[in-house]
C-alpha cells in the first residue's frame, strides 16, 4: 500500500507541475506562447523580457506556490501514514524509506512536471521558482539562505541564470551544514538530501545552454535588452 501510494503522490506531484504558468498567462492574455518568444524558456525571466514586470511577477509567484504547495499537500499526507502506520508490521528499510519521506518524493517530481509538462509537449521551463517553492517550503531557513545566495549573484552580475545555477550548485552543501550544525540525525536525512542533490542536478542540467553562453560571453543579462531598446529610442529622438 505504502508504494502505491508514493506512485500515487509522485504522478500528482508532476501533475501539478505541468500547469505551466507562462504558457497558461502568456497564450490567454497575449494570444501566444512564450516558448516561440525570446530565449524560448516557459518561466518568469522570459516573461519578464517579452512581456514586462507584471506577469514576469505573476508567473514566479504561481511557480514558487506550485512548489510550495505540493510539498505543503505531501508532508500532511505524510503525517497521517506515520501516524496510521506506526505501530504496523515494517521493514527498517520500508520505515526509513517510505514513512515521512512522500514531501521529498512531491519536491522532485512537481519540479519535472514543471520542466517536462504533460499537458504542453514535455517542454517546460527550468524549474527555478518551483525548486524555490520546494525548498522554502521543507525548510524556509536553509531556502532564504539559498535565495540570499542567488540574488547577490544576480545583483553583481546581472545574470538570472549564473545567480540560479550557483544557488543551485551550493544547495545541497547549505542543507547538509543545516543538518549537522542543527544536531539532527544524519541517516534519518538521507532521503532530504537525496532529493536536494537530484532537484541541484535537474536544474544544473536545465541550464545547460545557459552555461555555454556564459563561458561564450553571450548570455543575456537583466534589463539589457530594456536598457538597448532604450538607448535606440533616445539616439532615435536625438536625430
Amino acid at each position: 500500500m505504502l508504494y502505491t501510494i508514493f506512485v500515487l503522490t509522485a504522478l500528482c506531484a508532476y501533475l501539478l507541475g505541468s500547469v505551466n504558468t507562462s504558457i497558461i498567462l502568456s497564450k490567454s492574455i497575449y494570444g501566444d506562447d512564450i516558448r516561440s518568444s525570446g530565449s524560448g524558456n516557459a518561466g518568469a525571466t522570459n516573461m519578464l523580457r517579452t512581456h514586462g514586470k507584471g506577469i514576469a511577477i505573476a508567473t514566479l509567484i504561481c511557480d514558487v506556490l506550485k512548489g510550495t504547495l505540493a510539498v505543503v499537500l505531501a508532508t500532511w499526507l505524510d503525517l497521517i501514514l506515520t501516524s496510521h502506520f506506526k505501530d504496523a508490521a515494517l521493514s527498517a528499510n520500508e520505515r526509513m524509506y517510505l514513512l515521512g519521506n512522500l514531501k521529498y518524493v512531491a519536491g522532485v517530481f512537481v519540479v519535472l512536471g514543471h520542466d517536462f509538462p504533460l499537458y504542453f509537449g514535455f517542454r517546460g521551463g527550468k524549474g527555478v521558482a518551483t525548486s524555490l517553492g520546494v525548498i522554502l517550503a521543507l525548510n524556509w531557513q536553509v531556502g532564504l539562505i539559498v535565495l540570499a545566495a542567488a540574488l547577490i549573484v544576480m545583483a553583481f552580475s546581472r545574470y538570472v541564470s549564473l545567480g540560479s545555477i550557483t544557488a543551485a550548485g551550493i544547495y545541497p552543501f547549505i542543507l547538509f551544514t543545516y543538518i549537522i550544525a542543527s544536531g539532527e540525525n544524519l541517516e534519518d536525512s538521507v532521503p532530504y538530501l537525496i532529493m536536494a542533490f537530484i532537484l541541484a542536478l535537474l536544474l544544473i542540467i536545465k541550464h545547460h545552454s545557459n552555461i555555454t553562453k556564459l563561458r561564450n560571453g553571450t548570455e543575456n543579462k537583466l534589463f539589457a535588452k530594456r536598457k538597448t531598446e532604450e538607448t535606440a529610442q533616445e539616439n532615435t529622438g536625438d536625430q
